[in-house]
C-alpha cells in the first residue's frame, strides 16, 4: 500500500468511526475545502510572507492538513483518482506553459 493509499485509509477510518460520511456530499466538502483554504490564507493577512510563516507555521500545517483532508474526501465522494487527475493537470500545464517561454517568468499564458 502506498503512503497516499494509507493516508486515505486513515482519513476514512477517522470519518467512519464518527459516522460523518453521511454529511460528506460534494457540495459540503467543496465548501469546507474553501473555508479551510481561507483559514490558511488568513494567517498571511497584514503580514509579509516571512512574518506569517515565522509566526504561524504550526497553525499553517494544521490548516494545510485540513485542506488536504477535505480534498481527499471530495475526490473520494466524486470517484476521482487523485494521482490520475494531478498527472493529467501537470500534462495540461506542461503544454500550456512550455519551459522555453515561461521559465523564470510569473506571467499568465495569455500575457505573453
Amino acid at each position: 500500500m502506498s503512503e497516499l493509499e494509507q493516508l486515505r485509509e486513515n482519513i476514512f477510518q477517522f470519518r467512519d468511526q464518527r459516522n460523518w460520511q453521511q454529511f460528506h456530499n460534494p457540495k459540503d466538502l467543496a465548501l469546507s475545502l474553501s473555508l479551510e483554504a481561507s483559514e490558511l490564507l488568513e494567517l498571511f493577512q497584514w503580514k509579509t510572507s516571512e512574518e506569517a510563516v515565522e509566526k504561524n507555521l504550526d497553525k499553517m500545517k494544521e490548516e494545510l492538513a485540513d485542506v488536504l483532508i477535505y480534498a481527499i474526501l471530495f475526490a473520494n465522494e466524486t470517484d476521482m483518482d487523485l494521482v490520475n487527475i494531478i498527472n493529467n493537470k501537470l500534462q495540461k500545464n506542461n503544454r500550456k506553459y512550455p519551459i522555453e517561454k515561461f521559465a523564470g517568468k510569473n506571467t499568465k499564458y495569455n500575457e505573453i
